[in-house]
């Protein structure tokens, strides 16, 4: 029997679990693994918050895919177009021309990307929290602001330097503000010409609560922990515009900003306009409780999907309800469709993907959280600890699980860095400038 051969398009959280798994069920003589994705390794999204804030290093929040998915071929590249009726890919490699690679299945895993609106500015000011880079970036621009803040006698730069705008409510946003909002606290001790009340943080959210996937008196419970810390609640509150960092809000108020941060939802990638799989109102690819992508009454056959890009039903709510685009379900659906492609590899019928929300967890800084689960409501440091328990038990990887623990470990004895690196993203700018000829001009 010639093996299979199994392309796993994107290694997120579905792509990487996914492929884990077939590698271990199906021996080489049943199935050959590829993996395409143009990032050498699968960010643990849960983490980038602690990894902005200097409670783990930003590598501990990463999986090496070459070390994980050594069964696997992986090719570090991106899939441009999927032809499924002749179940071709086109893959882009990082370098080099373009190749074909044929398969007799294939998981449809591109993740989603930032959701954004056409609001003017955005785009020249606004940074994601999606990636590991964006999360290093806002972590040394927060912490550059501050230099900017106490080195400057002008009391309006000062102001925008230290006005931070997170816009979006739900868990990305609320993380990503509070654990930032608790580093800079922290960094202050080094800055005796600034104050915390000098700092404004500011959150807007267009609905009427936060983090909507709580009951809302634990999004209460939230508000009320942020404000405590006085930061800037707007609910019901809209970004109109930030051209040249000017922020103008749906509720009259307008103000300088030098970070605003958009965590504002997300939708599936746009990678999926370049294949013929069908897609819902929402430009999610449609799929069976299977996990098999499913065109009206007809199922794809050898074509599956899952995660925050796949609409999935979900058969513990009433019927046209999908399960949510969270790492609880991609990790489920993951190990659900793997197992359903050795099903059908080995001559059996897959099985439907079930699974009852558990619930949430959040960090809302060091020893703060909020947490929901089975109905079990904590607050405060025991919700800290689940959180951090939680996600210390998913990353992939054991070498990952003692990097975490021990940068968690040595956190309790040693302070927080607070060092800003910006001159990573820009490493060339000195050497360019010491290497133009003698008498070029400069620009």
């Amino acid at each position: 029997m010639n093996p299979k051969r199994i392309l796993v398009v994107g290694a997120g959280h579905v792509g990487l679990y996914a492929a884990l798994r077939l590698s271990k069920k199906l021996s080489s003589r049943e199935a050959e693994v590829i993996v395409v994705d143009p990032q050498p390794h699968m960010t643990y999204q849960p983490f980038l918050p602690e990894a902005a804030a200097g409670n783990i290093s930003p590598r501990h929040s990463v999986v090496p895919l070459r070390r994980e998915l050594r069964k696997c071929k992986v090719v570090a590249g991106t899939v441009t177009r999927i032809d499924h009726d002749r179940k071709t890919a086109i893959v882009q490699p990082i370098s080099g021309p373009t190749r074909e690679i044929q398969y007799d299945h294939v998981i449809v895993a591109p993740g989603s990307v930032s959701r954004t609106l056409p609001i003017p500015g955005l785009h020249e000011q606004g940074i994601g929290f999606k990636t590991i880079g964006e999360a290093i970036f806002l972590r040394n621009h927060v912490l550059d602001r501050l230099d900017v803040a106490a080195a400057t006698t002008d009391p309006d730069i000062r102001r925008s330097a230290l006005t931070f705008t997170f816009v979006g409510g739900g868990y990305a946003g609320i993380e990503a503000l509070a654990e930032m909002e608790d580093m800079a606290r922290d960094a202050l001790r080094y800055y005796p010409e600034l104050k915390p009340d000098d700092m404004r943080w500011v959150l807007v959210e267009a609905t009427q609560r936060v983090l909507p996937e709580v009951d809302r008196d634990m999004g209460a419970y939230t508000v009320q922990q942020l404000l405590k810390r006085n930061m800037d609640i707007r609910l019901d509150t809209r970004l109109e515009s930030c051209v040249d960092g000017v922020v103008k809000l749906s509720d009259g108020d307008s103000f300088r900003s030098d970070t605003i941060v958009w965590t504002a939802g997300v939708k599936p990638s746009p990678m999926l306009d370049a294949t013929d799989f069908p897609r819902d109102d929402r430009r999610r690819v449609t799929c069976l409780p299977t996990l098999q992508i499913v065109d009206g009454d007809r199922v794809v056959e050898g074509a599956w999907s899952a995660g925050d890009c796949a609409a999935v039903p979900d058969l513990t709510k009433e019927p046209g309800n999908f399960c949510s685009p969270s790492a609880q379900h991609a990790v489920r659906q993951a190990a659900r469709m793997a197992d359903n492609i050795v099903n059908v590899i080995r001559g059996r019928e897959p099985v439907n993907y079930k699974h009852k929300h558990a619930g949430s967890v959040a960090s809302l800084g060091l020893h703060k959280g909020v947490a929901q689960v089975y109905g079990i409501k904590m607050t405060g440091w025991p919700a800290w600890f689940m959180h951090r328990t939680y996600h210390m038990s998913r990353i992939p990887s054991f070498n990952r699980k003692i990097r975490v623990v021990v940068d968690w470990s040595l956190a309790f004895f040693l302070k927080r860095e607070v060092v800003a690196l910006g001159q990573l993203h820009d490493p060339r700018e000195e050497f360019a400038e010491a290497s133009q000829p003698v008498g070029a001009a400069r620009v």
